[in-house]
């Protein structure tokens, strides 16, 4: 898969074993002190999926098959007639016997499971602004969507969410 949008430059995956997420609270800004998945920038002459899997790999030391990937739409940023930028959003689903102990430190911040209802209570400010809004429909529906957020002064005014048609 190739990159659609020169703004979409990072890459999310949500890696779920049963009914959690291993979920990373970043060390370093923007998101610093944020429980988000784990992602980052996309390399040059990288596709998408080798991006996800490299950083998939460096940010937690598991290795994931491409085929374990699964590709769930792209968010994007937008203010006024300004693009912020954007990311391409995956899905990797790992065996429910999968040993990995956390909490666990790493170079980008601490690894750790997290319950998905824990991850999308309207009620948790530790995640990141953007989640609530799409992870229980990636998580919910086989079908990849594109989630335009809107913003206005660092708040989100407005959330689009459309399915995404790939050719």
């Amino acid at each position: 898969m190739k990159g659609t949008w020169d703004f979409v430059k990072y890459t999310l995956c949500f890696i779920k074993r049963n009914d959690e997420l291993l979920m990373l609270n970043r060390i370093n800004a923007p998101t610093m002190g944020i429980w988000n998945g784990v992602g980052g920038k996309i390399e040059k002459d990288e596709t998408i999926e080798r991006s996800v899997q490299r950083e998939i790999s460096e940010e937690t030391g598991i290795h994931i098959e491409l085929s374990q990937l699964t590709y769930k739409g792209k968010v994007t940023w937008h203010e006024a007639d300004v693009d912020f930028g954007g990311m391409y959003v995956f899905l990797a689903e790992v065996p429910s016997d999968l040993q990995y102990d956390t909490p666990f430190k790493t170079n980008e911040g601490i690894l750790d499971w997290k319950k998905i209802d824990w991850v999308v209570s309207d009620k948790n400010q530790g995640v990141g602004e953007c989640i609530p809004y799409f992870l229980p429909i990636l998580l919910g529906d086989e079908r990849i969507h594109h989630y335009s957020f809107y913003y206005k002064e660092k708040t989100v005014v407005n959330v689009v969410i459309e399915e995404e048609v790939l050719i």
